[in-house]
């Protein structure tokens, strides 16, 4: 799967684009855009866009009112189009924002539901009771997701709300020749559902992409030969952050090693899970970081670790962005243009060194030495095997193991490294060693 050894670049399109944030029913081809960063992304050494919703909708685009309508404020499809032939020219791949779980309001299924109620044709293509009433009047009650009541939630166990999605995908692969989809809330989503769409997809794309958005629980349930390829790792999203926050490099090394490590308990060996230090639904990485020192060693840390890497546009030049308790407008800006600095240089060398790699990409992971302040560990595999060593301190540190043995070469600097039982580690670094 190509998706296991990409990089990922996630644009939230009507923040990205400066759109207004209420539909205003004008087509303006702001998604062209894109078209200007192209050449960026490519140099930065991006594998593939994520893209929010792009679909037509009144707000924030997950109130969806027509799934095969590019949303007029970025344009129309054949401005999509045009901005998905040039990306694919630059070596990149496209994943759209599938959100299926729910609809909005002015969706036109269940518009003709408002009108014609219990003779609406469209009727079971919801969870409805006529016997109540909704907080908008309608003369009917209907779910909406978690309470969202904007938000109306798809019946997935009816098979024509089914075959009219999948129909949509196929609009999408073929008009716009997509590579994958991102599931919105796929914590839930029917899982027969899922496993129809994996089928679907397959059969249209033998190497399309599926990654789910999930919060929370156990990810073999989704992640599987069956359902999805990928989902995201929020356990790790947490750990990434917090572990430098709170001066103790044990939390994400204990996430990592229930993940990923050596001993048969471990959970989600084989699995590539998407990692990330921030989202659009999250506090920006170098607004929550206590230490700005601390950022660079975060990306280290986020293309050294299994799964696969996201960054969030913008954050790659340590863009700012604090969640509010009622919107996330902070979190989704429009940048005129790529802001680069010495922070891009380095995610930059990141990617590639990520990508020249076997071991960062499919290794396996031990942890080898942990401390408060520090952190290395192992990423191995048939062919090659690197230590990556942490140091969150303000201060030199000396690493003592029996497996810091021989001659490696640290693959950020070039440089060689001779170790006999020990390393030291610099203040505030990040180094890969290859053994």
């Amino acid at each position: 799967m190509w998706a296991y050894h990409s990089t990922f670049y996630q644009i939230y399109p009507i923040g990205f684009c400066g759109a207004p944030l209420s539909n205003d029913g004008i087509v303006t081809p702001r998604i062209r855009k894109v078209l200007d960063w192209t050449d960026y992304l490519q140099s930065l050494g991006i594998d593939a866009i994520l893209f929010n919703p792009v679909f037509e909708s009144d707000t924030h685009g997950y109130d969806t009112k027509d799934f095969t309508k590019l949303d007029c404020r970025l344009g129309a499809n054949s401005d999509f189009s045009e901005v998905c032939q040039s990306l694919h020219a630059h070596g990149i791949k496209i994943v759209l924002d599938g959100v299926f779980n729910h609809v909005g309001r002015n969706f036109w299924a269940f518009e003709d539901v408002r009108k014609y109620k219990w003779d609406s044709a469209y009727k079971d293509w919801f969870h409805i009771s006529f016997d109540g009433n909704s907080c908008y009047n309608d003369g009917f009650w209907y779910e909406g997701w978690e309470g969202h009541f904007e938000l109306v939630k798809l019946n997935l166990q009816n098979p024509a709300v089914v075959d009219y999605l999948l129909s949509c995908v196929q609009k999408w692969i073929t008009e716009f020749d997509i590579d994958g989809l991102r599931l919105d809330v796929a914590y839930s989503l029917d899982r027969n559902f899922m496993h129809r769409l994996r089928n679907f997809c397959a059969e249209l794309k033998p190497d399309f992409a599926l990654i789910g958005e999930v919060l929370f629980g156990d990810y073999n349930l989704i992640v599987n030969d069956e359902l999805l390829h990928s989902c995201t790792n929020y356990e790790c999203y947490k750990g990434l952050y917090s572990s430098f926050n709170d001066r103790n490099l044990f939390e994400i090394a204990h996430s990592l090693n229930r993940q990923f490590g050596p001993e048969q308990w471990c959970i989600y060996r084989g699995k590539h899970l998407m990692t990330f230090a921030d989202n659009h639904d999250v506090t920006r990485i170098a607004s929550i970081l206590n230490n700005p020192s601390h950022l660079p060693l975060v990306y280290g840390l986020l293309f050294s670790m299994p799964g696969i890497p996201c960054l969030y546009y913008g954050s790659e030049w340590g863009a700012e962005g604090v969640k509010s308790p009622d919107n996330d407008y902070a979190l989704r800006p429009c940048f005129e243009k790529p802001l680069p600095n010495t922070l891009t240089d380095f995610v930059s060398k990141l990617i590639s060194v990520r990508k020249s790699h076997d071991a960062l990409c499919n290794g396996s992971y031990r942890n080898v030495v942990i401390q408060n302040h520090q952190l290395i560990f192992e990423r191995c595999s048939e062919s090659e095997r690197i230590l990556v060593a942490v140091n969150a301190g303000d201060n030199e540190y000396t690493a003592y193991s029996d497996e810091l043995n021989g001659t490696a070469e640290e693959l950020l600097s070039g440089e060689t490294v001779n170790m006999n039982g020990q390393v030291s580690l610099p203040p505030y670094s990040v180094q890969y060693f290859q053994m």
